[in-house]
């Protein structure tokens, strides 16, 4: 998977609940403390992400990308996932947004939905169209996902950064013109 390069995410998108602002590598300890509760992998393509040099490389695949975010509940400045952008092709007019974890306090709690608002509609000045690659067996995000319209449109392995081949769904969202 290769970097997002032309996706500015040089400032930060917020929103009452939500922001997300560049990611960057003195951030890995503390999103490492919000990503190392093993139940937030169990439903993820690698499991293992919970362990620090599993996450490590998560970590390195994110800062690579030129495209990630780190996650912040609005009310407490707390960190509490990351997202990111990834394979932007200019020419398809698309981009992938992924790699997405929350803390499981925030399950359940809109934050998801919210901020994957935020990066579409961000995204949506320069693509028409959104792809996610979401781990076969993660129902959470597949849910997620078809909350904010995106519709299944096949299956596919996917390599992760550092990462074997998984099976994913593969979900678009079309910018309304």
């Amino acid at each position: 998977m290769s970097e997002s390069r032309l996706i500015p995410v040089n400032y930060t998108l917020r929103q009452d609940q939500v922001i997300l602002r560049p990611l960057y590598p003195e951030d890995l300890d503390v999103l490492y403390s919000a990503a190392s509760d093993p139940l937030i992998w169990v439903q993820h393509p690698n499991p293992d992400r919970y362990r620090r040099e599993v996450f490590e490389v998560f970590f390195e695949g994110a800062i690579a990308s030129q495209g990630a975010f780190l996650i912040l509940d609005a009310s407490n400045g707390e960190v509490i996932g990351s997202s990111r952008f990834y394979d932007h092709n200019p020419e398809a007019r698309e981009v992938k947004i992924g790699y997405t974890f929350f803390a499981r306090r925030c399950w359940g709690q809109g934050f998801n939905t919210i901020a994957k608002q935020l990066m579409t509609e961000h995204a949506f000045q320069w693509v028409d169209r959104i792809i996610f690659q979401i781990g076969a067996g993660n129902l959470r995000s597949q849910i997620a996902i078809g909350r904010i319209g995106a519709h299944k449109i096949g299956e596919e392995d996917v390599a992760y950064f550092g990462e074997l081949p998984k099976r994913n769904f593969i979900y678009a969202l079309d910018r309304k013109m």
